[in-house]
């Protein structure tokens, strides 16, 4: 299928996704924990700076051992956060400013608190079979523990039934029996009630751990991919815009079987891990070459399947689809000191703070992520440059409340800093009273300024979202040039990785002779292509960017 305008009424291709943590982003009730309230009184906030759709972390109610993914109940929020009626105020608000909402799905697991896995502890409770056990510790318990340091084993013995049951993440998040008819006519259940509260989809966690099979007792499927056809399904019937995006960090090999057939018959949109890799590998390089190698390898997409391009996510920043040496590169620019790594994979910084503030490296990496095809996807913060807090343990070091203004609190909650549950970041160059949002929106030339411009530009140009990829030869490795076309449209973005001058040749794709250029996004001021040239010159200083495009008519 041609993509054509008529046809981009799918509507994630050109979308700006927006991720938050409720806990950390407004206490409007003053206890120190963020509130939805709170998160939907910024919604015309979010609205203002060109976010369309807007991505909830887990607010189920949970003990919280693991930032509310180890959920006790799937159909009610923690009451720490407010209630279902909150939650549907904040989608018809946000609805209202054309951002969509959409949620955590994570049914991979449960929390040990949740009565299923309490009434599990009968054996002859039919909850019982929601979970996966074994009568013997399997012979492989250590294999394939995903926190390393944190985490032995990936089953643990429950003395209740004198079981073991799996858990692919921690021992009080055992896993759920997808085998089961019954979980899966549970998971059916709530992924109705949340679609009936108007949300526009699901960030799906965890995917290939989901459908994982042990035993035979009660097979899905033959194929494990079958299950995720069923949910596409029944979310399509229930709601037809409706999106699943799938956490699957994957090999190569493995990704195309998340999106399903050439029609795309599973996920819509998958997180690109391997992408956000080579981002940072090619920056600390000052070489475009990761980038290409993996847009080159890069699993084409169904018509209606996307990528999600992000600089930074809400766990640690994962590079373990670099090889060991490669990963050494980025650790010894980015984290030298042991302390900022974490699960011997992944950093536990946000981009800022690794690159000391620098203005021109931070540009140039939102620059790619909204540039390339695929649709960006913002941690909460990224807008205003936050940093993070390595006094805080694990993966809450980028977990911080959101810096609103220079008073005392950040604008995020009149409690006590005690009391605040996130409290924001007090000292040094990321400090709350030198960097929040009120500081930088009185300023034109702010991070946040730019930001706002970067995603106003990336909704304009559909190209982006929508585009067929051209890898252009520019003459020097530091060099990456892309062109996208879509609908008689052309794009085409230029980036100096490097921090050195370099000088770009840049052969136009064709086409690109019909129409005028406009210089869209940049760094400086360049020299545009003239009427029916295929070809131009382009001086390019260190970490310097460009985005032009063309389309037929003035």
């Amino acid at each position: 299928m041609t993509a054509t305008r008529a046809t981009a009424d799918v509507w994630w291709k050109n979308a700006i996704v927006y991720c938050v943590d409720v806990e950390s982003f407004l206490d409007l009730d003053g206890d120190g924990i963020g509130d939805l309230r709170g998160m939907t009184q910024k919604i015309d906030y979010l609205a203002g700076i060109g976010v369309t759709c807007l991505w909830l972390q887990p607010f189920y109610p949970s003990p919280n051992r693991d930032n509310g993914y180890d959920i006790a109940d799937y159909y009610g929020v923690d009451g720490r956060y407010g209630s279902l009626g909150d939650i549907v105020e904040l989608v018809r608000a946000a609805t209202g400013r054309g951002i969509r909402v959409i949620v955590d799905l994570v049914v991979n697991h449960t929390s040990i608190d949740h009565p299923w896995f309490q009434a599990a502890g009968d054996r002859s409770s039919p909850f019982h079979d929601y979970y996966v056990w074994a009568d013997e510790r399997p012979a492989n318990a250590e294999e394939g523990v995903i926190f390393p340091g944190s985490q032995e084993s990936i089953w643990s013995y429950d003395a209740r039934v004198d079981r073991w049951y799996m858990h692919r993440f921690y021992e009080h998040q055992p896993d759920l029996n997808i085998n089961n008819p019954l979980v899966r006519d549970e998971i059916h259940r709530i992924i109705g009630f949340w679609l009936e509260l108007g949300l526009s989809g699901f960030r799906v966690d965890a995917v290939p751990f989901m459908i994982e099979q042990e035993g035979a007792r009660q097979p899905a499927s033959s194929d494990p991919h079958d299950y995720l056809r069923d949910i596409r399904a029944f979310v399509s019937r229930r709601r037809g815009d409706a999106i699943l995006l799938a956490e699957a960090n994957e090999p190569l090999d493995k990704l195309p079987h998340f999106f399903g057939d050439e029609h795309g018959d599973q996920m819509h949109m998958l997180f690109d891990f391997i992408g956000n890799q080579a981002l940072y590998l090619a920056l600390v390089r000052g070489d475009a070459r990761p980038i290409v190698r993996a847009l080159r390898t890069r699993p084409l997409t169904p018509p209606a399947g996307q990528w999600a391009n992000f600089v930074r996510n809400h766990d640690e920043l994962s590079l373990d689809k670099l090889s060991d040496a490669e990963r050494e590169e980025v650790f010894a620019a980015f984290a030298p000191d042991p302390d900022m790594r974490l699960y011997e994979r992944g950093i536990r910084r946000r981009l800022p703070s690794m690159v000391d503030g620098d203005r021109a490296r931070m540009e140039l990496m939102y620059s790619l992520c909204f540039s390339l095809p695929g649709t960006p996807v913002l941690f909460y913060g990224e807008e205003i440059g936050m940093g993070d807090d390595q006094s805080l343990e694990a993966r809450d070091a980028v977990r911080t409340a959101m810096q609103w203004i220079g008073d005392p609190g950040a604008g995020f909650s009149t409690a006590p800093r005690p009391a605040m549950t996130r409290p924001p970041i007090e000292k040094g160059p990321f400090g709350y009273r030198r960097l929040n949002v009120e500081r930088q929106r009185e300023r034109p030339g702010s991070f946040l300024s730019w930001m706002e411009r970067l995603m106003r530009t990336r909704r304009e140009w559909p190209e982006f979202g929508w585009g067929e990829l051209t890898l252009l030869p520019a003459g020097d490795d530091a060099i990456l040039a892309h062109a996208l076309e879509f609908d008689g449209g052309q794009t085409l973005a230029v980036h100096n990785l490097s921090g050195k001058r370099v000088g770009a040749q840049l052969k136009l794709p064709r086409g690109a002779e019909r129409g005028r250029w406009h210089h869209l996004l940049g760094s400086a001021r360049p020299k545009l292509p003239n009427d029916g040239e295929r070809s131009f010159d382009l001086a390019l200083g260190p970490h310097e960017y460009h985005w032009f495009g063309r389309r037929e008519g003035p």
